[in-house]
């Protein structure tokens, strides 16, 4: 059984990949409580046959191959994909790559080559409504009514309800863009996170008594603009710490309206975090960007932003994403 969460890529050799495991299969973007399910089930399913259970996902989203150049908002980049994976309790993902030529798979070859003769699957979990191979002809009954001729065991979980609505990427999305954060973090079962290198700014906070770490997130990033509580996870292993803060995600209108950054004030942290990649973890909603007329009423907002994340950090679950370490 494996012990560490590893990778499989195309680019694997045959001879290095388990034979016989149970696999996940979707896009998992976000791996909300609906993919949890999914996984859930396939980690049962595996651990009954004494089997290793693997995530099977696709690099990039799909929805980038046939629709390049419609903004595309990622829960989860790769790497953040698969650290939430690994803290599943899974013991590896499956990476492949979604280029031309897996667009243009049967899903009957899918099946056969990619699923069967490649990877050699003791058994799938699927959500209801996944679809794989070209012109999304794969479907959870397909592999149903394949699973005898296969000799494999196949799951089809059903959509998970949460808040009177079906999870959904794209729901979780849609809250976020509105500035919904406890709604998304009650559909991805944890806070949403992200992880970004801390890059050097104009450094204005710490002449303001609020020095930020800037971070630039994805281009695409839709989460609406405005400032939050959060928490930060920074550092590896038992040298890692959590500490809570207040962030600002926008334009900055009252010095130049610019680009958008992820500007994360730490309470009570002395230290150098250039270079650093800190996992930034979203707890709540304080209000949005704002422009002022001076900096004296800014700063007068940021103390008060400051004590309104401090009361709403103390008063919300100490939650925060269960990361598993990915050897790749």
């Amino acid at each position: 059984m494996t012990t560490r969460f590893s990778v499989i890529r195309d680019t694997t050799p045959a001879s290095a990949i388990t034979k016989g495991a149970v696999v996940a299969m979707g896009n998992f973007d976000g791996v909300h409580l609906g993919h949890r399910v999914v996984i859930s089930a396939a980690i049962d399913m595996a651990r009954k046959h004494g089997k290793p259970a693997y995530a099977v996902t696709f690099e990039p989203h799909p929805r980038s191959f046939f629709s390049p150049n419609t903004p595309q908002f990622r829960l989860s980049d790769e790497a953040e994909k698969l650290r939430l994976l690994a803290g599943t309790g899974l013991d590896g993902a499956v990476v492949m790559t979604f280029d031309g030529t897996r667009a243009g798979t049967s899903a009957q070859d899918f099946i056969n080559h990619d699923l069967i003769g490649r990877l050699g699957i003791s058994g799938i979990s699927v959500g209801y409504d996944f679809h794989f191979g070209k012109g999304r002809a794969g479907s959870p009954s397909l592999l149903a009514s394949e699973a005898p001729r296969l000799g494999i065991e196949v799951h089809i979980q059903s959509h998970v309800d949460i808040l009177d609505r079906p999870v959904s990427s794209s729901a979780i999305r849609m809250a976020l863009a509105e500035g919904q954060v406890t709604e998304a973090t009650a559909m991805l079962g944890e806070p949403w996170f992200i992880s970004s290198k801390v890059i050097h700014g104009e450094k204005r906070g710490r002449d303001l008594g609020y020095p930020t770490a800037n971070i630039r997130l994805d281009k695409h990033c839709g989460l609406k603009h405005g400032i939050y509580a959060v928490r930060a996870g920074i550092g590896q292993g038992k040298d890692r710490v959590r500490i809570d803060g207040v962030a600002s995600f926008g334009r900055r209108p009252t010095f130049d309206n610019g680009a958008p950054l992820l500007e994360v004030f730490l309470f009570d942290f002395k230290g150098d975090l250039y270079g650093q990649r800190p996992d930034v973890a979203f707890i709540g909603f304080i209000r949005d960007e704002l422009k002022f007329d001076g900096i004296d009423a800014l700063v007068r907002q940021m103390d008060d932003d400051s004590a309104k994340a401090r009361a709403m950090l103390a008063a919300a679950p100490d939650a925060f994403p269960k990361l598993g370490i990915v050897t790749d």
